[in-house]
């Protein structure tokens, strides 16, 4: 019975998953902040590192302009109801992360980024702490030569979850946006201290950001 259940699950919610999240993205009035940044590097054709928290990852799908993206997902069962759900869109999905899988998702990122994919990675998933940068994003830009362009996501008027992550589900015809960060070069040729340096600039950045996006809806926030 749970393994027919398991079935029902992994049949029926990617679909309603797509569907929902192109509902949100049609009655949605979302603004795009510093979108021009990872924009004009988009339309040079050089692949890029797009990061951002693991609770913000809903609405993502509908703000990326790229030509196509993978993204790490983790071996769990609700790696694989993402995985579903992110086919729909023409995302590829690197299953592994950084406590799962996490030496073959790094090879099949780093042969996604040979291909050209842009890669997509929340830096503080699958499982936490949240809005902690690991170390796998900063290993991945080293080695590839990728710039790190972090980003976020906030809404009028939402739902947060309880969960680790403080998922965050906005409701339909609310307000939305986007906010890019300065993005981040990684030396190829890096110490100990400057690689964790490197990934504290990132953290910092993404927190930035976030702190932001979750002022932006504020009665007479300033800084827009």
């Amino acid at each position: 019975m749970k393994r027919l259940i398991n079935r029902l699950i992994l049949a029926l919610v990617p679909p309603l998953a797509y569907c929902v999240i192109k509902l949100l993205s049609w009655t949605m009035r979302i603004e795009i902040i510093n979108g021009h940044i990872h924009d004009d590097y988009l339309r040079k054709g050089r692949p890029l590192i797009l990061t951002f928290w693991h609770g913000r990852l809903l609405m993502m799908s509908a703000g990326y302009r790229g030509k196509g993206v993978a993204i790490p997902i983790s071996l769990h069962q609700d790696g694989e109801l993402i995985s579903r759900t992110m086919k729909y869109f023409g995302v590829r999905s690197i299953r592994g992360s950084t406590t799962r899988g996490g030496f073959s998702a790094m090879r099949e990122m780093l042969k996604a980024s040979e291909e050209g994919y842009d890669i997509a990675i929340t830096p503080d998933g699958p499982r936490g702490p949240r809005y902690r940068v690991q170390n796998g994003i900063i290993e991945l830009a080293r080695r590839t030569g990728m710039t790190i362009f972090p980003v976020t996501f906030n809404a009028s008027r939402k739902k947060v979850f309880r969960s680790w992550d403080r998922f965050l589900f906005p409701y339909p015809f609310s307000r939305g946006v986007f906010i890019s960060g300065k993005p981040l070069l990684v030396p190829q040729q890096i110490s100990k201290g400057v690689f964790e340096q490197t990934r504290l600039l990132l953290e910092r950045r993404l927190r930035e950001i976030t702190d932001r996006a979750d002022r932006y809806f504020e009665k007479g926030a300033g800084d827009r």
